[in-house]
């Protein structure tokens, strides 16, 4: 990996911030890395409150649309809460539902089928709609490219609401609001919320209109959480707010249906943990199954009806994790035996592979082959897929340009769905390594990781890990600040760990003459080297270790470089 430090703020700057928050100016270099130069900035980092949320009447058309949901609900029509497959829509569904069902009853949810229906809002969604007897769809986290769909409706006389937060086309849709930060006529201040944050605003702008305390929208925020960790949105502004209120309710009083699956976590719960133990069990049953699975396990207030739905989704959980690693075996060994030479990209089919892991497969295919990478499959007549891509690549824009050899695609700059015909997969291919040979540059082709600064050891105190703690949750735009530390060597504790001994636990000293224990995850190939009294560099992040109950602060090895 390419080691980028992360702008070094002026000095005098630090100076002054350190001064007036009475912190040493490593901390105060942290915060201004951060975007954070005053009391007042860091004050409202380090304590959200939930006041600083902004009006959600700035977001254009929310008054529109809470006037044809109290219309609707004044003349007793019914409500069809519509939503994307995903995490991010299936929390969205149950947070509109939920807080709907408590005051009104003539109102259903919708989950489309992920194989029968696809992405987004369909025509089979629409139909039952109808045959329901709907008169108005609310759809979340999805809808804002759904313009034929939505004129559908519009002739069966189906009013539409959209709450989505992917990017418009040029038109939008004929909807009676719709409800996007990202529409370029949108003045709202914050452009970066998840689908269920925009779920949250319109629930919120009820609240206003209906005369509530905002402390009844409190038991909503575990689900909002849930959705800004496995969207990946970034963790500042509203969504800093919105994670910290909803990690502070999830470790409180969740949801009885999210209770049996943080048994598990022993610690308290962040953001990671809902990214890696959560997350992929919601999702599980849209892709192994039906996301209405976990729509039902996180509206249900039966304790009774849990256990089954508990057991079904671990079930399914455990069946993606097996066909997830069949898939990435086969398709490390297909990127092996290609005899072509897509050097820029990777591009793998087999119509056999099960769709619903394809996009996971493509992320870990990253880990290994750092390229813009594609996973397809067979659904039907169709080749299905998911696009993913490294940092700072927009990958939706080469999709665009490859849309002559597409029926559909759909995503954000860093990952999409495609659907293509078969007789299109080699025009295709083709199509899109050209487009990313001309579009990629040099540095984006090479995995980097950015520090903070580079420190000594003897700069690590539990004090200021105790300080770095509080810039918690973490997330994008908010990392957990890495660190270098140069002139290191082993102090002879280093050793092989782990059951198939590819870590290293590590014990080493750097100049400054303090000793630090340190954990490397799948660098077991450098003990030779770093038991061979050469120097070498670190990148870290710091963490606390719990061993029979004492408490010490460890390294978390990033990567290591040794000195030429």
């Amino acid at each position: 990996m390419r080691w980028v430090p992360i702008f070094n703020p002026d000095q005098k700057e630090i100076n002054l911030l350190a001064e007036s928050l009475s912190v040493d100016l490593l901390i105060a270099k942290i915060l201004i890395q951060r975007g954070i130069n005053s009391f007042d900035q860091a004050k409202s980092f380090f304590r959200p409150k939930l006041y600083d949320l902004y009006d959600p009447f700035l977001m254009r058309d929310m008054r529109i649309a809470v006037e044809r949901i109290q219309k609707a609900i004044l003349k007793n029509e019914k409500i069809l809460i519509y939503g994307d497959y995903d995490v991010d829509g299936v929390t969205s569904v149950a947070l509109v539902y939920s807080y709907l069902r408590l005051e009104y009853s003539n109102i259903i949810k919708y989950i489309p089928d992920r194989y029968k229906e696809g992405y987004g809002v369909s025509i089979n969604g629409i139909d039952y709609a109808k045959k329901e007897g709907v008169n108005l769809i609310i759809a979340l986290d999805c809808g804002i490219t759904a313009i034929d769909q939505v004129s559908y409706a519009k002739e069966l006389e189906i009013d539409f609401i959209i709450c989505d937060h992917h990017i418009p086309l040029e038109k939008l849709p004929y909807a009676i609001a719709v409800l996007d930060p990202k529409r370029k006529d949108c003045d709202y201040p914050f452009k970066e919320l998840c689908g269920c944050g925009i779920g949250f605003k319109l629930i919120q702008a009820l609240n206003i209109i209906n005369n509530k305390s905002f402390d009844d929208l409190l038991n909503y925020l575990d689900l909002v959480v849930i959705a800004i960790a496995a969207d990946i949105v970034p963790i500042i502004g509203e969504n800093r707010i919105l994670a910290f209120y909803g990690l502070e309710q999830i470790r409180k009083q969740p949801r009885i249906g999210l209770k049996g699956f943080l048994n598990s976590i022993k610690s308290k719960v962040e953001i990671n943990d809902l990214i890696y133990r959560i997350a992929p069990r919601i999702n599980s049953s849209g892709r192994m199954d039906h996301a209405m699975n976990s729509v039902e396990l996180l509206t249900e207030e039966n304790h009774k009806n849990l256990d089954s739905i508990s057991k079904k989704i671990e079930n399914l959980n455990s069946e993606r994790k097996v066909k997830q690693e069949l898939t990435i075996k086969e398709a490390l060994d297909q990127i092996n035996n290609q005899n072509e030479n897509f050097f820029l990209t990777t591009f793998v089919y087999n119509e056999n592979w099960h769709k619903g892991v394809l996009g996971i497969v493509a992320s870990k295919l990253i880990d290994f082959y750092y390229r813009p990478t594609i996973v397809l499959s067979r659904l039907d007549e169709f080749i299905v897929g998911s696009v993913r891509s490294v940092k700072g690549f927009d990958v939706y824009s080469v999709l665009k340009n490859c849309k002559s050899s597409l029926i559909q695609f759909g995503g954000h700059k860093y990952a999409a769905g495609i659907t293509l015909s078969i007789n299109k997969l080699d025009n295709f291919r083709t199509l899109f390594e050209e487009n990313v040979k001309n579009i990629i540059t040099e540095d984006q082709k090479i995995r980097s990781i950015y520090y903070e600064s580079e420190i000594k050891f003897n700069e690590i105190s539990k004090k200021f890990y105790r300080i770095v703690k509080q810039f918690a949750p973490f997330g994008p735009k908010n990392s957990i600040p890495v660190f270098r530390t140069d002139n290191c060597f082993d102090v002879g504790g280093t050793r092989l760990v782990g059951s198939d001994r590819s870590h290293l636990s590590m014990e080493i000293k750097d100049e400054s003459g303090k000793i630090f224990k340190g954990i490397a995850f799948g660098m077991g190939e450098y003990l030779k080297k770093v038991k061979s009294n050469k120097k070498f560099s670190v990148l870290y992040s710091i963490e606390e270790n719990t061993y029979n109950s004492y408490n010490s602060l460890q390294l978390k090895i990033r990567d290591i470089k040794f000195d030429l």
